[in-house]
């Protein structure tokens, strides 16, 4: 423990996170969270006497906000949470409040943190955000501010640093008394409101010691999706809403079924919300996953926002690895506006540094689609936006090519029974993901963990055979990945052999929708396997999920504009010679 001491405080805090996950992992899963709680609360406790050192009022902390219990903690545990309490107030203000909200998630059992959805925002995003909030229009001198999942402050903290500034000629009562009308937090879980409302009155420490008053409770302990608009309108609702799949009751499906479509996710339920919650002209500031951009289970929610809240302003956090602390999806920044008439909108890019600053680059403007449920197609880079310019032109779909897109009906452990190593007479070859190599060729392999070559379908299992050819495709890539789309025909000759086949679940199957298509498979895949087209799809896809929904969405060049093209794939020329007919079938990829 001595030489914990002596490290510098980054260390000490990045070194306190794994032990303190590690002294909670000793814990049954139920006990992990009193333990949890009980060493953030001994963190915290170091953390407010450290800071509140000196000052002539010595205020001891805020009551806590509900009657947890907390248990006793070890000599060792007390050791480390009050070391890092006291390594915390050497830090910025800002970087403190951060470091001891992730040491409250590091040590939650992971499938409590992850179907609570808590992930915290790293400060520099979060000052961002509300950089990005005064563009649309907020006044911190009089505007109304709500984060309806709080967390511990990692938004209401700067928000009311930029209020105090704002207020800064006014009467110190005044102003507090002020930023207290304005500022409001919503959070279910109780501890995490009470860090929340710590971490506030640290922040506002200088302005409570001038007006000789404590911070009022400007943090809520409630469910905020049961909470009614009703006289309680904001100028500004921001934060970082918890996200995953929920099960809804019946009333709160019932409420937000204007933004349904399928399985309710959270973040999605809390955008819906917050539009319930801004003011006509309000903002809207959220931090999100980019799933919603072209997901199928988010049409009506892009539908609502179209409407009733369009985008100013979307800024694609670029990594998707050590941004926030236990996520690897891919995340943004948005501002909404309630009554925006106009569609348009600016898109950046934010790379965060390693001091934690960040750098921006502008990707130029966007348009959403005239049916905003569908896909909103958006820049990605500096040098797609010429071609998100063409592409927004082009009104062709798959299903004007005489495809359908389809996921492969085997779903493996599902039916691990039926799974063979031989050929044999009522077997077929299964098809895995590995089939189709990203040369864009199909090769028949079998060759990972659990993976079997043959499949014999039970007499009620034949749905899952395929009789006739089509484009398979990957259904799961990365943007780190040269390509996102990666297709390979599925050879007539290869069927005719076996009689059918079976294709799993991780390819998508683009199949003739009846007789002969308009455009050859071999045609297709060639187009799917270009360069400009898997720019296209990156600029629509917002997941690592190549799903049929967003294959059906993509545009296409016209169907009589593709004979050229078959020509050459008939021809078998290089690869370079097809780049350069695709890319003027899409206006030179917008070059």
């Amino acid at each position: 423990m001595e030489e914990m001491r002596k490290e510098p405080s980054k260390s000490i805090i990045d070194s306190g996170y794994m032990k303190a996950r590690l002294l909670a992992s000793e814990f049954q899963l139920e006990e992990q969270m009193g333990f949890a709680r009980a060493m953030v609360s001994a963190a915290i406790f170091a953390y407010w006497r450290e800071v509140d050192t000196g000052s002539r009022w010595n205020w001891g902390l805020p009551d806590p906000l509900s009657d947890l219990e907390l248990p006793s903690l070890s000599a060792e545990a007390e050791f480390l949470a009050s070391s890092f309490g006291t390594t915390a107030a050497n830090l910025d203000r800002k970087q403190a409040g951060y470091a001891l909200g992730v040491l409250y998630t590091a040590m939650m059992p992971n499938s409590l943190r992850a179907k609570a959805g808590a992930y915290y925002t790293p400060p520099a995003l979060c000052e961002r955000l509300l950089d990005m909030a005064i563009e649309s229009g907020i006044d911190w001198q009089s505007a109304r501010v709500l984060d309806p999942a709080c967390g511990s402050g990692a938004f209401l903290s700067p928000v009311a640093r930029r209020m105090a500034i704002g207020l800064g000629n006014r009467d110190a009562k005044q102003a507090l008394h002020s930023i207290e009308q304005r500022l409001c937090g919503f959070e279910i879980d109780p501890f995490s409101a009470w860090m929340s409302q710590v971490l506030l009155e640290v922040t506002l420490s200088d302005l409570c010691h001038k007006a000789g008053k404590r911070l009022g409770q400007v943090v809520r302990v409630c469910d905020s999706l049961e909470q009614s608009p009703a006289g309680e309108e904001f100028d500004l609702v921001v934060g970082n809403p918890p996200y995953g799949r929920i099960g809804l009751s019946p009333h709160l499906r019932d409420k937000f079924r204007r933004s349904l479509f399928g399985h309710a996710n959270l973040y999605g339920v809390f955008t819906d919300q917050a539009l319930r919650l801004a003011k006509q002209d309000g903002v809207i500031a959220f931090v999100t996953p980019t799933s919603f951009l072209a997901g199928e289970y988010f049409k009506s929610l892009r539908g609502l926002l179209g409407r009733e809240a369009p985008p100013k302003r979307i800024e694609f956090i670029d990594e998707r690895k050590g941004v926030f602390n236990g996520v690897l999806q891919e995340t943004l920044l948005a501002t909404y506006k309630r009554g925006e008439t106009s569609g348009a909108g600016k898109v950046s890019f934010i790379t965060q540094r390693q001091d934690g600053s960040i750098k921006r680059s502008s990707a130029g403007p966007f348009n959403l689609p005239k049916d905003p449920m569908q896909p909103w197609l958006m820049p990605r880079t500096p040098t797609q936006r010429g071609l998100v310019s063409q592409v927004g032109e082009l009104s062709y779909r798959l299903a004007d090519y005489g495809y359908k897109v389809s996921t492969g009906p085997l779903v493996w452990n599902r039916h691990k029974p039926g799974l063979r190593d031989r050929p044999a007479k009522g077997r077929y070859p299964l098809v895995w993901a590995e089939s189709v190599r990203a040369s864009g060729e199909f090769s028949f392999r079998a060759e990972k963990r659990n993976h079997k070559p043959y499949f014999e379908p039970k007499d009620d299992e034949q749905w899952v055979v395929t009789e006739f050819p089509c484009v398979l495709l990957q259904r799961t890539t990365a943007k780190e990945q040269k390509r996102r789309l990666i297709a390979a025909e599925l050879p007539a000759d290869f069927i005719k052999e076996h009689g059918a086949v079976v294709v799993e679940n991780h390819l998508n199957m683009i199949k003739p929708l009846n007789g002969k298509p308009k455009v050859a498979p071999a045609t297709l895949t060639a187009l799917l396997n270009s360069d400009v087209v898997d720019q296209v799809f990156r600029c629509i896809n917002g997941s690592v999920a190549v799903s049929a929904y967003e294959l059906s969405a993509l545009p296409l060049p016209p169907p009589e504009d593709m004979k050229e093209l078959e020509k050459l794939v008939s021809k078998r020329v290089t690869r370079k010679k097809l780049e350069h007919v695709v890319e003027r079938l899409y206006g030179n990829g917008g070059g």
